[in-house]
């Protein structure tokens, strides 16, 4: 009881405040910012390095009304075959701007949905990507699939291409729910694409759950809990559904008042949370699960785990190249995103090979701020020592902020020979603890979720 009135008194059930994928979030980017800096940090990129690449497929047949990210619904493959052919496109004219001898570590398709790309299309776009980026000794090829939307000829053909892992989209297996967010997705689909991609040596798979969606019950996300379990991925996220009607239209169809309060969200994540663990899963940061041979977990012991767009990684490459409609870039100097509608990327590729339109310069103290959050997001700890070591000339900032936190979050930290150290029952407050460092947060609150 004293944790939960511990987290209560902090605000975790009121709090509305960033997921802290990137710092400063992606609200903050500056209007026309990549336009007048993406060749300058392209060019500035070391020759000879490895870096990381996300291609954005923003097309999906149905749109799952629990979904606020930025995709567009298509009943013909027109369009898509269309938008890749610009892809391509950009492709080659990243490839001309950077230096020579860049290879690719990682390569990550996300959306929408990649797997809706037909086997023509997906090997056209793979043929250009290896064509410009030579693989790394250890590469890594992941994708998101959606089991509906995923033919055994193109899971097969992306197997042969080099893919290593998959992200398998799940949410939740219950009909009420599956319903209520207007996405039907059976067990046996599910099952089918697991069990081929695990026969041909696929070497990693992850499996996204949502909590907090409507009807959802203790009860019926138990029975997707054990489903998901009996599967045994490498990895599993499982997220907060964030309703946000204003920003995703789509989530209208969903009633507000079918959703479960946020005390109740909480008491399901802390449900799925005990299953894992007790199914012989590491937890990692505040929304992850490994088992302890994957490579996730390994970072997290080692201390190198990483927090990105797409969530906790062990991607330790300092450049990462966002090619498509919304697809952010990271640099050492900042951000770019592109162009977040999919004609205004189009329109910007066909002109001048680029699309770049916000982004966000770093200043020394952003970069400050940034390790902070990440060290909060995923080690829970606020190292002064390690910190004044990267960062001597912001030593009195170090030295100031950490009284901050043990003077506002007394009953939250301890401390330990790692520096300040987040007490583990308390740990789902740390988005909250990384917003009270965050010069943003004042702003962010108004548009972020909870949870």
């Amino acid at each position: 009881m004293h944790s939960f009135n511990t987290l209560r008194r902090h605000g975790l059930f009121d709090a509305r405040v960033p997921r802290y994928t990137s710092y400063p979030p992606a609200n903050h980017f500056q209007n026309d910012f990549g336009q007048r800096h993406q060749v300058d940090w392209l060019r500035a990129v070391p020759q000879d390095r490895d870096i990381s690449v996300y291609v954005h497929i923003p097309f999906c047949k149905r749109l799952c009304w629990f979904c606020a990210c930025r995709t567009q619904g298509t009943r013909t493959l027109r369009p898509v075959d269309a938008y890749v052919e610009v892809l391509l496109k950009e492709i080659e004219t990243i490839r001309q701007t950077l230096p020579p001898g860049i290879r690719m570590a990682r390569l990550h398709l996300g959306g929408g949905t990649p797997t809706i790309l037909p086997c023509g299309t997906m090997s056209a776009l793979l043929n250009a990507l290896f064509a410009a980026f030579e693989r790394s000794a250890d590469f890594e090829f992941s994708l998101e699939i959606d089991p509906t939307e995923a033919s055994d000829d193109l899971l097969q053909l992306l197997i042969d291409a080099g893919m290593n892992r998959a992200s398998v989209g799940v949410q939740d297996f219950a009909r009420p729910v599956q319903q209520a967010i207007g996405r039907s997705q059976s067990l046996s689909q599910t099952r089918h694409v697991i069990d081929l991609m695990r026969s041909q040596g696929v070497a990693s798979l992850n499996l996204d759950l949502l909590y907090g969606l409507p009807h959802q019950t203790s009860l019926s996300f138990g029975q997707t809990l054990r489903h998901v379990a009996r599967m045994r991925p490498d990895r599993l996220a499982i997220y907060g559904y964030a309703h946000v009607p204003w920003m995703s239209k789509r989530q209208i169809m969903i009633k507000a008042a079918d959703l479960p309060d946020n005390e109740t969200r909480f008491a399901l994540a802390e449900q799925a949370r005990a299953a894992f663990l007790a199914e012989g899963y590491d937890s990692i940061g505040i929304d992850h699960f490994a088992l302890p041979s994957d490579s996730l977990s390994r970072a997290a012991v080692t201390g190198r785990l990483r927090r990105n767009f797409q969530g906790y990684t062990d991607d330790q490459g300092e450049t990462l190249i966002g090619l498509g409609a919304s697809a952010i870039s990271r640099f050492p100097g900042g951000y770019m995103q592109n162009a977040t509608a999919t004609s205004a990327y189009q329109d910007r590729v066909t002109s001048s090979g680029l699309a770049a339109h916000k982004g966000y310069g770093m200043t020394a103290q952003d970069q400050l701020i940034a390790r902070i959050i990440e060290d909060l997001m995923c080690r829970f700890v606020y190292d002064e020592a390690a910190l004044r070591d990267s960062f001597p000339e912001q030593a009195a900032l170090i030295r100031q902020t950490g009284i901050s936190l043990m003077t506002r979050f007394t009953d939250v930290f301890y401390i330990s020979e790692a520096g300040l150290k987040m007490r583990s029952d308390t740990r789902p407050l740390v988005r909250v603890i990384a917003s009270h460092v965050d010069a943003f947060a004042s702003e962010a609150t108004a548009h972020s979720a909870a949870i």
